[in-house]
């Protein structure tokens, strides 16, 4: 034996090497960084608190008083009158998102998305003697708050499932260490709820309550046998394996691309005038254009989706001729699906939505050459190069700098340009 190993000082337990990053209040916090007189206030981010609506997300300040995503912003305002209400702004949490994502990257390359505001990164590449997987989670905190402004809440384990359940262990501005061996594995996960196993909601959880599992220790007591009786055999193996803190997924750094972008609203009041739910819906078809610009991306399929006041809910969709991003073929799409929608009673929510997204710069099908020239070619570049100034001036001056087909206030005081009404300073019409 080595006389001097008695003295060396024994080496710190090697944490896992996966991180979990999940952005504080992402939404409220942006709101609340952009504009210093809201910050330690509380802010819900979302619909206006006194319309039908939903809350997107709400600040901590705000969450002390039982706020939450999802809740009605008016249930919102009666458990916090104070509370000051904000509207969404998809592009500027985007915009921020990605710096969020490039500062990942400039960590470790292996970063996984999971939204907008959240993702799992593999620094098994990184680690040195000097910088430990908990070194590099505080160099990415301090790196959010010194660059960004933000906060994130941060997880360490070996594994995906377990540096999920960390980061939410602390919030906000939090930053736990999972154990790493079997056995302190399987007692850290013990006293947990069921809910907190990924995939185990609302239905899951009451089956199992039943059952008398309250806890990830109870499951632990079961045999992979009973949950598979429980929940059948794929699901009911997950729930099993999770709860020993088992998990072989591992960090895809192929970015998720989003699937859709959509834009809806709910009306104050149920809206059975089809000139009103037009207006709105061409309206949410423009903010979705704007959000694919912004994105790079092009839609293969426009959809339109309403909902009646019973809450009965309907969509139709249509593939567009090409793949696109220009407002005048979106707005034709949902003209075209609203044309063919029969209304049966008042409108409670509209919405439009595109789909088969495409970066701007994937190759495409090749398109049948013409003869003659097409007329239509020169009018694709005129309608992209109208999206792009329209786009300028409402990045510049705010989204109600230009309108398309609002009516007039007063007799002769709207000049239309290329279908849009201008507004001067102050909100008046030209």
């Amino acid at each position: 034996m080595n006389p001097m190993a008695a003295a060396t000082e024994p080496s710190r337990p090697h944490p896992g090497t996966i991180l979990h990053v999940d952005m504080d209040a992402f939404f409220a916090a942006i709101e609340q960084r952009e504009q210093p007189e809201l910050r330690g206030k509380p802010v819900v981010v979302g619909s206006p608190r006194d319309q039908r609506g939903v809350v997107a997300t709400a600040s901590y300040e705000a969450r002390q008083f039982g706020i939450h995503s999802a809740m009605p912003s008016r249930t919102a305002y009666q458990r916090c009158p104070h509370a000051i209400f904000v509207p969404v702004r998809h592009e500027l949490y985007a915009a921020v998102s990605r710096r969020v994502m490039a500062l990942f990257r400039g960590i470790t390359p292996i970063v996984e998305p999971l939204s907008i505001d959240e993702a799992f990164l593999d620094v098994s590449g990184v680690v040195r003697p000097d910088r430990d997987p908990v070194d590099l989670a505080r160099e990415i905190k301090a790196k959010l708050r010194r660059q960004l402004g933000l906060t994130g809440s941060v997880g360490v384990a070996p594994n995906k499932f377990l540096a999920k359940l960390a980061s939410d262990m602390e919030k906000p501005d939090g930053l736990t260490v999972t154990p790493s061996t079997p056995t302190a594995i399987r007692a850290f996960l013990a006293p947990l709820p069921i809910r907190k196993i990924w995939g185990v909601g609302p239905h899951t959880a009451e089956k199992l309550l039943k059952r008398g599992i309250r806890t990830i220790g109870d499951i632990q007591k079961r045999s992979e046998h009973d949950m598979i009786r429980l929940l059948g055999t794929g699901f009911g193996r997950q729930v099993y394996r999770l709860a020993f803190g088992i998990d072989e997924r591992r960090v895809s750094p192929e970015p998720h691309e989003e699937k859709s972008i959509s834009n809806e609203e709910t009306f104050e009041k149920d809206v059975s005038d089809p000139t009103v739910i037009r207006h709105t819906l061409l309206r949410l078809t423009e903010k979705v254009g704007r959000r694919l610009r912004a994105a790079g991306k092009l839609a293969s399929t426009g959809q339109i989706k309403f909902r009646y006041a019973d809450f009965q809910t309907f969509t139709r969709q249509q593939t567009l001729p090409h793949a696109t991003h220009t407002d005048h073929d979106l707005l034709h799409c949902a003209k075209s699906l609203f044309e063919r929608v029969s209304l049966q009673q008042p409108i409670r929510l509209i919405g439009f939505g595109a789909s088969g997204l495409l970066d701007v710069d994937a190759p495409r099908p090749p398109r049948q050459l013409e003869l003659f020239d097409n007329p239509e070619d020169d009018d694709i570049e005129r309608y992209q190069a109208l999206d792009r100034a329209v786009d300028e001036l409402r990045q510049r001056f705010g989204p109600q700098i230009l309108m398309r087909g609002l009516p007039a206030t007063k007799p002769g005081a709207e000049k239309k340009t290329a279908g849009y009404s201008t507004l001067r300073a102050g909100g008046q019409v030209e």
